[in-house]
């Protein structure tokens, strides 16, 4: 698809010398006069930027800018004005204007503005802003999408245009399933990056040695099971951008070799001298509060500064309620699609009980619930009785109130809490996880009768993940 400008100016040398300006550019121009004209151009036409006078004689240009806004919130609008006055610029800028001109236009500058508002327009389309509906194009799967035009997720939108393209680190907060690793994607994918590996590493998933040689490497003879090098994560995304996922579970040793990466872009792996340069950009996520790990000196304050040069706060569900419908609606019409079941529609009562639900999963377990909905509904319409199994579940499963299994599983954790409490007593949380995981790799070996594909495939891991599990554990078959 072409780039599109859009320029309003009711004077005609003014879109005479702006035509013959872009004229070279690889960019189609809609030249308007009139401001009423301009508006049905841009619900036809879509551009994906507009250059608007703001001295108009039936609407002032800011009159147009925020119509331009209610037809297509995309669109990124540059405003012109002869007469620059402070006030102007804040009110173009509070409307949701792109940037602020002034006359006699800077051609150079206008070349630079506008080519950053067709990128913006752009990244605003790579993150699926979708409208009332919610619906998106057929060949379009769930794994690249982020859908809200709140005014919270616009002012996100805003900010991940803006740093998308910069070597900056990033880092994202937010409850679990607000969909941080997709944000650390849609930076990754609109940054001069793109092109370079995007790695991901879950800091919480594994104990401290591991993580530490998952992400810096080790040398062969470096302990006991190091019977070849292992190249690590940064040297395997030099050049790439690395996505650090719950990185509050990161141990104050591993914590000091990131930020030493951070400050220096060095590094050496485990049991090694050679000291190794890389150039990685860092996206770190957490659904802790890290104000809160440093009081508690679990987490380093120098490293809290290096990580949140941008820090972006994803909204819960619960603070973006105008958002539900947009993702009910996209999410029932995907699973329809992915199910060959007819378009399907939702009741009103049904979407009521849907936006008033508190979402303590957010994203994640609203997209489970339409999944469970769609696939077992009977008709092209989804009504509260489609709802009631799926939403019942998830309350139980948090009350207890109703799962016998529930009330084992409880009974089972403490009294290994209370194992590993007396045992390890300063290292609760790290054996505690280590005693979890080890069981839940014996319980599965056991379930499956030591077939390591299937016990691999039922845990959602890797086969080479599972084997060093089981090496870690000296879990040996019967």
């Amino acid at each position: 698809m072409g780039k599109k400008l859009l320029i309003l100016d009711d004077d005609p040398a003014i879109l005479g010398l702006l035509q013959h300006f872009f004229e070279d550019h690889d960019i189609e121009l809609l030249l308007e006069t009139d401001s009423d004209s301009a508006l049905k151009r841009i619900a036809e036409n879509h551009p994906h930027v507009a250059l608007i006078d703001i001295s108009l004689p039936k609407m002032s240009g800011l009159e147009v800018l925020q119509e331009i806004k209610k037809i297509d919130p995309r669109v990124s609008v540059i405003i012109m004005t002869g007469h620059a006055t402070t006030q102007n610029a804040i009110e173009a800028m509070k409307h949701g204007a792109f940037d602020y001109l002034t006359k006699p236009l800077d051609f150079n500058k206008l070349e630079t503005v506008v080519d950053k508002a067709v990128e913006n327009n752009l990244l605003n389309r790579g993150i699926r802003f979708v409208g009332e509906g919610g619906v998106a194009p057929q060949d379009e799967s769930d794994a690249d999408v982020m859908i809200g035009s709140s005014p919270e997720m616009t002012e996100i939108w805003k900010m991940v245009g803006k740093i998308a393209d910069s070597n900056a680190s990033v880092l994202i907060q937010g409850e679990s399933g607000t969909g941080k690793e997709l944000m650390a994607r849609l930076i990754y994918t609109n940054s001069r990056r793109k092109n370079r590996p995007f790695l991901a590493v879950n800091c919480a998933a594994l104990p401290e040695a591991l993580l530490e040689s998952e992400l810096f490497g080790h040398e062969k003879g470096a302990f006991t099971d190091a019977v070849r090098r292992h190249i690590g994560r940064f040297e395997q995304c030099n050049s790439g951008t690395l996505f650090l996922d719950e990185v509050a579970e990161m141990s104050l040793k591993n914590q000091a070799k990131l930020l030493r990466v951070l400050e220096s872009q060095e590094f050496e792996r485990v049991g090694g001298n050679e000291t190794i340069k890389v150039d990685v950009r860092i996206i770190a996520a957490t659904n802790r509060s890290l104000i809160t790990a440093v009081k508690e000196k679990r987490f380093r304050l120098d490293l809290y500064y290096r990580l949140k040069v941008v820090n972006l706060i994803l909204p819960s569900l619960r603070e973006r309620q105008g958002d539900i419908p947009l993702l009910v609606n996209y999410f029932m019409k995907k699973f329809a699609r992915e199910y060959h079941k007819p378009l399907m529609q939702i009741s009103p009562a049904a979407m009521k009980m849907l936006t008033t639900n508190p979402w303590r999963g957010n994203i994640r377990e609203l997209k489970n619930v339409l999944n469970s909905a769609v696939l077992f509904s009977r008709g092209d319409t989804l009504v509260p009785e489609d709802f009631e199994a799926p939403l019942s579940g998830g309350k139980s499963f948090e009350t207890g109130s109703s799962a016998s299994s529930s009330a084992d599983y409880s009974f089972q954790l403490r009294t290994l809490f209370d194992k590993v409490s007396l045992a390890h007593n300063g290292a609760v949380y790290e054996h505690f996880i280590s005693a979890s995981e080890e069981a839940l790799v014996r319980m599965t070996m056991e379930k499956f009768k030591d077939n390591q594909v299937q016990a691999a495939k039922f845990l959602g891991i890797s086969r080479n993940t599972l084997r060093q599990r089981l090496a870690l554990y000296k879990v040996t078959p019967e």
